[in-house]
């Protein structure tokens, strides 16, 4: 008789002679995730691209509307800002300006003063 062969079980790799069972395990896919995308930092757009929110504009335009210190801040973005939304934003900004000025001026000059005195008396 062959000594790995006793009552005609292999014994050879195994302890004991006791071959072990296996079961075989049951496959999980994994759970799916959204993908989470963040509007305000969209990677595919390139920075001089990147859109304004509304807060954004209404940010721009309160700094538009203080006095000096805003007209300075519009014709520095007009000229050189790095993001096209925002120069072409001051741009527009500065044309209405410019529109409401001319306005102004020519309502000045063809006597509107005499519209705002008509009703004092001297």
């Amino acid at each position: 008789m062959d000594s790995n062969n006793i009552n005609g079980q292999y014994q050879g790799q195994y302890p004991n002679g006791v071959q072990p069972q296996y079961q075989q395990q049951q496959y999980q896919q994994p759970q799916y995730q959204q993908p989470v995308y963040n509007i305000y930092q969209t990677p595919w757009v390139p920075e001089e691209l990147r859109p304004i929110s509304m807060w954004g504009y209404f940010g721009y335009e309160l700094l538009f509307a203080i006095p000096v210190i805003g007209f300075i801040a519009l014709i520095v973005l007009a000229v050189g800002a790095s993001n096209r939304n925002v120069k072409n934003f001051a741009r527009s900004y500065f044309c209405l300006a410019i529109i409401i000025l001319v306005f102004i001026l020519i309502i000045a000059l063809l006597g509107g003063g005499a519209i705002f005195f008509s009703g004092m008396k001297f």
